[in-house]
Order: C-alpha cells, then sequence, then structure tokens
C-alpha cells in the first residue's frame, strides 16, 4: 500500500507540474490563436498615450504597443482606463498586458511581471539657455527654482539648497524659467524633450543630470514566462531592425531607451 501511495503521489506531482507548465505557456497561446494582444492604456497621456485631432488613438506607447505586437505576429488591441484602475485590469483579466509608461518598482514586481525596461527617464536640470552660471545640482543653492513643491523633483531641488517657487506641473516650471521668474526647474527628461520637440527655438537647456535612471517596461501577470519572454524578444528586434528609435525620434528627438 505505501508503494502504491508513493506512485500514486509521484504520478498527482507530475501531473499538477505539467499542468503548471502548460499554463505558463497557454496565455501566449491564446494570444496567437485570437491573433489579438490586447493592451492596456490611458489614453489621456501624452506624448505616450492619446488621442489626436481626429480622435485617433496615437502615441509612443500606442506605437510601441504596435511594433511589438506585430513581432509577435498578431494585431494591438487597445482598451482604454483610467490610470487609478488601469494595472487592476490585469488581475480581471481585461487585458493581456498594460503599456502606458508603467515605472518597474519592487512593490509592483511583487505582484507583477515586467518585460525588459524599453524607457529610462532622468531627472534633469533646466536652466535657459544663456545661463552659464548653473552647471551642475550644487550650483542650485540659493538660487530659486520652480516646482511641484510635493514632487520628488522639488525635494531635489530643496535638498539642492535652491528656494523652490510652486507650481502645478513642467508647463508652468519652464515658463517661470523662461520669463526668469525663475533660475531653474528640476523636472523629467522625457518632458523635456517632449516640449523641445514642440519648441525647438524654446531658449533652454539641461545644464546637469542625474546618472541614475528610472526605467519603465510592459507590464504583465506573474507566471506567464512565455508571454514575458516572447515580449522581450520583440522589444529586441524592434530595436535591432531600427523600428524603435524611428518611434523614439518620431515623439521625442531622442533615443530614450538609455
Amino acid at each position: 500500500m505505501k508503494w502504491l501511495n508513493t506512485i500514486v503521489a509521484a504520478a498527482a506531482l507530475t501531473q499538477l507540474v505539467s499542468a503548471g507548465i502548460a499554463h505558463a505557456g497557454a496565455n501566449l497561446d491564446e494570444i496567437k490563436s485570437a491573433g489579438v494582444l490586447k493592451i492596456g492604456t490611458e489614453g489621456t497621456y501624452a506624448p505616450f498615450t492619446f488621442h489626436d485631432t481626429s480622435g485617433a488613438l496615437v502615441g509612443f506607447d500606442v506605437e510601441i504597443g504596435r511594433a511589438v505586437a506585430a513581432k509577435l505576429g498578431v494585431t494591438a488591441e487597445f482598451l482604454e482606463g483610467k490610470w487609478d484602475g488601469l494595472i487592476a485590469g490585469l488581475d480581471a483579466k481585461r487585458y493581456d498586458v498594460v503599456i502606458n509608461q508603467v515605472g518597474i518598482t519592487e512593490e509592483r514586481q511583487k505582484k507583477y511581471d515586467f518585460s525588459e525596461p524599453y524607457i529610462a527617464s532622468k531627472a534633469v536640470l533646466i536652466v535657459k539657455a544663456d545661463n552659464n552660471d548653473i552647471k551642475s545640482f550644487a550650483d542650485l543653492n540659493g538660487k530659486t527654482a520652480a516646482q511641484s513643491l510635493s514632487s520628488n523633483f522639488g525635494k531635489l531641488a530643496q535638498q539642492s539648497g535652491a528656494e523652490l517657487v510652486g507650481t502645478d506641473g513642467f508647463d508652468q516650471s519652464i515658463q517661470l524659467v523662461l520669463t526668469g521668474r525663475a533660475d531653474a526647474t528640476i523636472n523629467d527628461s522625457l518632458s523635456f524633450l517632449d516640449f523641445k520637440k514642440h519648441k525647438p527655438e524654446a531658449p533652454v537647456k539641461i545644464a546637469a543630470e542625474q546618472a541614475d535612471a528610472d526605467h519603465s517596461g510592459i507590464i504583465l501577470r506573474k507566471g506567464e514566462t512565455e508571454l514575458q519572454a516572447a515580449i522581450n524578444k520583440a522589444l529586441s528586434d524592434i530595436k535591432a531592425d531600427g523600428t524603435y528609435d524611428a518611434i523614439s525620434q518620431k515623439y521625442f528627438g531622442a533615443d530614450v531607451s538609455k
């Protein structure tokens, strides 16, 4: 009886392991069978995901999503939702992945998996083009910085010795620098690139940038290892064949992957 019990238990364990392996690849198989990669996104977050004047969904992340889906041999289908519930939509299986400049954090990695990073953003110190006094974050000491007061950028400016001039966000901050009402602003490198893409003649420049970058990735449910691997390969392929660079240059005028 002991031998029989052992054999039965071993057989049951083998079945569980096999089921687990099958489940790990099930979603990728279903996606390929359906011919559609369902992507959660906001649709209100320019330049990553937004609607143009014709009402079409466009943006950096939208084009990345379409390019990744094409490499998987399927079509991208975008499902829009508010940020507050966007990632939770993965749990409800409304979509397969979320592509919406989602930052890769330790807290999120406890519950979800990510692709390899495909966006890198850094804190940059922005000043007027003719400002030669501020060349580093340390040079902010005794100067004024236009910042959202509760933001991490505002805290960094304060730690650097700047006097803060409160603003509602990037657009207002950059205007205060342009009009000379603030000496500088610390902000996101992607926001600056987007601004310069639309207003290349604006007399502002990056005086310094932090060495460490924050990274974003495509987020998906835990345990879907085959889908994760396929997405990573797709990202690698679109970087190798120039697709990624073309999209990046279109929206930012620079390579934002590093």
